[in-house]
This record gives structure tokens, sequence and C-alpha cells, in this order.
């Protein structure tokens, strides 16, 4: 954020360049960032008044802001507050190495990793060693790189990191609005018995485990979502599934899979000892999220594939499986959820529902209430003519 034009009075009106770090953060959130003590109300009435401009024109606390339009405040507010910044530790040789040698693809909204299995997204509770703290290898100055999503430790593949605070609320949307489209590869031991299908559970933390583990609990769960789909077996000890992800709730693909009686390979948090097959093959769980695709903030589209690791590929390899005969699938776009579908359906009843209670209401009151009398007099009855006597014509009709 470039300084205020005029600085020494808090009567005058008062102009802030939006700077790198604000691009794309909506306008109430830059007033919470740089001047944190004008409340809500404030911005919204000054928003409502059409004294908050964004490069002369009015502005709403829900617009999002552009780096280098400049913001209109008006008087009687403070000098904004030095944002804290977050002391950045410096990286050694071997950690840039270790950042850089993950990158699929970047740009200047963007970063493509291909996480390794065993390396945590991001730190926690005796977890000193993570893709986070890796992120100022790729910006050692100005805003540093965010994460705009996760994947499991154990989980290998496909990783977005957004350069700027604006590419981040940018590619949030489109996670939280499911239109990034997600396809994991998993060896599960087994063979379902339905090669292609929707796993619908609802999934919440189990109890007595401190959140760390999940289970399918249909009555107190969140709604979740997977779509599956068999590529190929390996006799009926083991196949290799498509996953596709519908909802996003923490260890979904591994709790559906081993809800189904085919627990990931390797997965022996969900699976038990069923999760590990004899012989060379590897103990490490085989999930990989091997595809992303995604709108980016320049109107392109982001379509990245990820490579197996080591063991991914070796398991392959001793099971006769080609990782052309995955690729060659179509991406499917599921169907959209229908919780909006039945949502408005049950608004819909709703309403009509209120409607036909409004209407029982209205034919008992009419029911209690005495009939009023007319107070217009009654028609007075034309007599008659008597036979054989003309009648008279109205004189104007002739």
């Amino acid at each position: 954020m470039t300084p205020p034009q005029a600085q020494g009075d808090r009567d005058a009106v008062r102009q802030f360049t939006v700077g790198a770090d604000d691009d794309g953060v909506r306008l109430d959130r830059w007033f919470r960032r740089n001047l944190p003590e004008v409340g809500f109300a404030t911005v919204s009435r000054w928003a409502r008044t059409g004294q908050l401009r964004v490069d002369g024109k009015r502005a709403d606390p829900a617009d999002r802001l552009v780096a280098g339009q400049v913001l209109r405040v008006p008087p009687g507010t403070a000098r904004p507050t030095a944002r804290k910044v977050r002391e950045r530790k410096p990286l050694d040789a071997e950690q840039v190495a270790r950042a850089e040698a993950m990158v699929l693809q970047q740009d200047r909204a963007a970063i493509v990793l291909n996480k390794p299995p065993g390396l945590a997204t991001q730190g926690g509770s005796g977890t000193y060693d993570h893709v986070d703290g890796l992120l100022d290898a790729f910006a050692p100055e100005g805003p540093r790189p965010r994460l705009v999503h996760r994947l499991d430790k154990d989980t290998s593949g496909v990783l977005l990191i957004a350069r700027t605070p604006g590419s981040a609320a940018f590619f949030s949307r489109r996670f939280s609005g499911r239109s990034a489209k997600k396809t994991y590869w998993a060896l599960v031991v087994g063979v379902p018995e339905q090669h292609d299908g929707t796993i619908d559970a609802a999934l919440a933390k189990q109890p007595g485990t401190g959140g760390e583990k999940m289970h399918v609990d249909a009555e107190h769960g969140q709604p979740a979502r997977t779509r599956f789909r068999v590529i190929d077996r390996a006799g009926n000890s083991a196949a290799w599934v498509e996953l596709q992800p519908l909802t996003g709730r923490t260890h979904q693909l591994r709790v559906h899979m081993a809800a189904i009686g085919h627990p990931i390979v390797g997965d022996g948090k969900y699976g038990g000892q069923l999760a590990f097959l004899t012989g060379s093959v590897s103990r490490k769980m085989h999930l990989h999220a091997r595809r992303l695709v995604i709108d980016h903030p320049e109107g392109d589209t982001i379509d990245v594939t990820a490579p197996l690791p080591e063991h991914f590929a070796a398991t392959m390899a001793q099971m006769g499986f080609s990782e052309a005969d995955g690729d060659a699938l179509p991406l499917t776009i599921p169907p959209p959820a229908p919780k909006k579908a039945a949502a408005k359906a049950h608004a819909k009843e709703v309403r009509k529902e209120r409607r036909g209670e409004r209407r029982k209401r209205g034919d008992a009151a009419a029911k209690r209430k005495p009939a009023k009398a007319n107070p217009a007099k009654p028609r007075s009855a034309k007599p008659k003519p008597a036979p054989g006597k003309p009648v008279a014509k109205n004189p104007r009709r002739g």
C-alpha cells in the first residue's frame, strides 16, 4: 500500500494506492488490514453515502481491489497501522533445491508442485518439515506465496500454490465452488463389484481420536461424495481406480474406499493390516493426485498432470498396469451435487405449505365472522305492464 497523499490532517480526505499485497482482496478486508480502527458499519455507511470511492467511482464493501487502484477515504480516520510482516526464516541451498525440484509449472499467478509422499503440506504440532515452510524459495521478496488447498502427508501429487493474495482468493473460490476438477489414482485391495459409481456417505470426526481420524456417520456427519471407476485389475487381489472427490472432507477418499471394503494399499490408518499386500509391494500409501484442471485468473485454464512417485510406479509395473490406460480416459465432469436442487425443492415445498396455511387461516377467519348486512338498497322490481298496454321507450334511444 502506498502512503496517503495527505498524512498530517485527520480532517482531510486521503487517498491510498492499492499495493500488490492487497491485490484481489475485498474492500472491507482492506480496511481490516490497513485501517483496523474503522469498523464494518462505518465502511458500509461511507459506501452507502458515496463517500468511499475507488478510482473515482462509488464502491461497495464486497468489491475486490486491484493493485494500482486509488482508494479515497473520507476524513476522520487515523493513519494506517503498520502491518506486522511475518519474519521469513532464511532457507539453505538444500531447501531451495527441494522446493524447486517439486515445480511442475509456474507463472505470475500460480505455482504447481508435485508433492512427494511423506512431506506434510502445512506445519502443526511436532511437524516442522512441510511445503508451506519452503514457499519462501519462490518469493524471497514481495508477497509470500500461499496454500489454497491441501494434500494429506502420505498423499503425493498435484498441489496448487497461489503467488499473490489476489490469485489465492480466485483459486479458493474455484475450490469452494467445486469448479476445480481433481483426479486421483489409487491402488486398492480387492476389486469393487461395481466398476463405476458414486460413494455417498456422510463423514464426521471419530470420537476418541482427537480429530485425527474420520468415520462414516450418517446421522451427524457432513455430506461427502466420491466418484470412482476401475481402470484395471490384478486378478482379485488389487485394482487400480480413478477417484474424483465431489466434496472436500478430511481423508474423504481414504475413508470412502475403506467403507466399501476396498482400502487403499498402504493405508493402515483406515484399512488396518488388510491394507498391506504381501510380497514386494511397498507399504507406503498408494494415493496420488494425478491431475488438476482449474480456471486461471487471466482467463486460461491450468491443466497439470503429476508423475507418479517411485514406489507407486514400481507397484504399477509389478501388477502389469500401464499409465497410458488411465491417461486415455476422458476427464469426467461430475454431475452437480443435488444439494442445491434439493434445497430449492425444499424451499418450494415450504412456500406451498405456508400458502396453504394462510388460506386455511383465511377460510377459518371468514367462517368465524358474522355476515354483514348489505347497506345497499335492494333493487325494486320493475312493474310488469298490464296486458295490452304499450311499454314506454327511452326517448333518447328513440
